[in-house]
C-alpha cells in the first residue's frame, strides 16, 4: 500500500499572498475597534441617541417630597410605578401670560397624546392653576407650587426664567429640563426612547 505523498510546499509567492490578507483583515478588525474607541472617548453620539433636553448633573430629588394637589389632596409617587412625570412651571398664568401658558399646557397635550399606548405611564403635574381646562387629558394634576419644589427640581442652581419643564424619572429623580420655548418634539423623542428602556 503505497502511503500519501504530501503536497508540494506552497511557493513563496502564495505565502506572502496569504500572509498578507490575514494582515489585511486584522488591520481592518483592529482599526475599526480603534476608530469606535476614538468616537466614544470623543463623545460623539449617533443623532438618534442624542438627549433633545438638557440633562441634569446633578440630578433633582423629588422622591421624599409631599406634591400638594390643587385640590387640597396629595400626589403620591409610589402610586404609580413606571410612571413618567412632566413637571411644568409656568411663571405666573394671569393677564397677558396666559396665553403662552395655554400654549404650553396644549403642547404638552400633544406630547401626552402622541405617546399613544404608553399615554397611561405618564402624568403631567402642573405648578398652579390651569390657564384653560384640560378637556382630553386624563393625567394632568394641577399641583400647588413653593419655594422647597422649586429648589428641589434644580438643586443649588438658579432655574433661569421662562417656563421651564422638568422629565422626572419613574423613581422621583429630576433628570432632564426643557426650556422656554423648547420644541415639544424634544420632549416627545426624549420620553418615547426613556419609555422603552423603563
Amino acid at each position: 500500500m503505497n502511503r500519501p505523498s504530501r503536497p508540494p510546499p506552497a511557493p513563496a509567492a502564495a505565502a506572502r499572498r496569504n500572509r498578507s490578507a490575514l494582515l489585511v483583515i486584522l488591520g481592518l478588525s483592529f482599526g475599526t475597534l480603534l476608530a469606535a474607541g476614538a468616537l466614544r472617548f470623543s463623545g460623539w453620539q449617533p443623532q438618534a441617541l442624542k438627549n433633545r433636553g438638557e440633562l441634569l448633573q446633578p440630578y433633582g430629588d423629588l422622591r421624599d417630597h409631599d406634591l400638594i394637589l390643587a385640590d387640597g389632596g396629595r400626589y403620591r409617587w409610589k402610586d404609580s410605578p413606571r410612571t413618567w412625570r412632566i413637571v411644568a412651571v409656568p411663571d405666573g398664568c394671569d393677564g397677558a401670560r396666559r396665553a403662552a401658558c395655554a400654549q404650553l399646557l396644549e403642547n404638552l397635550d400633544k406630547v401626552w397624546r402622541l405617546m399613544g399606548r404608553e399615554a397611561d405611564r405618564v402624568h403631567v403635574l402642573w405648578g398652579g392653576a390651569l390657564p384653560m381646562p384640560a378637556t382630553g387629558m386624563r393625567e394632568v394634576y394641577p399641583i400647588r407650587m413653593d419655594a422647597r419644589l422649586r429648589t428641589a427640581l434644580v438643586p443649588g442652581a438658579a432655574t433661569a426664567p421662562g417656563d421651564p419643564v422638568w422629565l422626572v424619572d419613574p423613581y422621583g429623580f429630576v433628570v432632564m429640563r426643557y426650556p422656554s420655548g423648547f420644541d415639544p418634539g424634544d420632549l416627545r423623542s426624549d420620553l418615547a426612547r426613556l419609555l422603552k428602556v423603563n
